[in-house]
């Protein structure tokens, strides 16, 4: 009961959760920047993170003594994935390989995104009750909401799927 009043362990715990916040933020961001083949960023963020967790991890185990501080590592960790992921959400780094599917304005899709200078692919297709456009597009990830608005103000009904991708060779990228 002691230990619940005692400021110091409360602030050697607030001190692990923060530095076990940053640490597992830059390593969800490192994660995700690895996934996307940026090897520069990925060995600044991984130093630093590498760093901030022998720190935070070192505090832990010298005062095992403060149950507080295994709290505060524990809580650091899971808050940090969240924050990175936030983080990541927020930067859009990177692409993102639409696939549109539309039974009634296939085409209509198709002109409005080439209209906005989007490199658009059509592929006629059958679907469960007949023939349906298949629209392939590749935009920023930061261009993703616009895009997706486009296509639903041209059919509320199109079925969108997403994924990331790599561009491995150039072709038409709007960028």
């Amino acid at each position: 009961m002691e230990l619940l009043l005692d400021i110091n362990a409360w602030t050697g715990a607030g001190l692990i959760f923060l530095l076990r916040v940053c640490d597992m933020t830059l390593d969800t961001l490192r994660v995700l920047i690895v996934m996307r083949g940026r090897k520069s960023i990925a060995w600044v963020l991984g130093f630093f993170q590498a760093f901030i967790f022998v720190i935070a991890i070192s505090n832990v185990l010298s005062h095992l003594d403060n149950p507080l501080n295994m709290v505060g590592y524990a809580a650091g960790f899971a808050t940090g994935n969240v924050v990175g992921i936030m983080i990541e959400e927020r930067l859009a780094i990177g692409h993102i390989h639409l696939r549109i599917i539309s039974s009634r304005r296939g085409a209509a899709i198709s002109e409005k995104l080439r209209e906005s200078g989007y490199a658009v692919t059509e592929i006629p297709a059958r679907g469960k009750d007949g023939t349906v456009s298949l629209i392939v597009v590749s935009v920023l990830r930061k261009n993703v909401k616009e895009v997706e608005e486009m296509i639903r103000n041209v059919d509320e009904g199109a079925f969108l799927t997403a994924e990331d991708v790599r561009p491995l060779r150039r072709g038409f990228w709007r960028a």
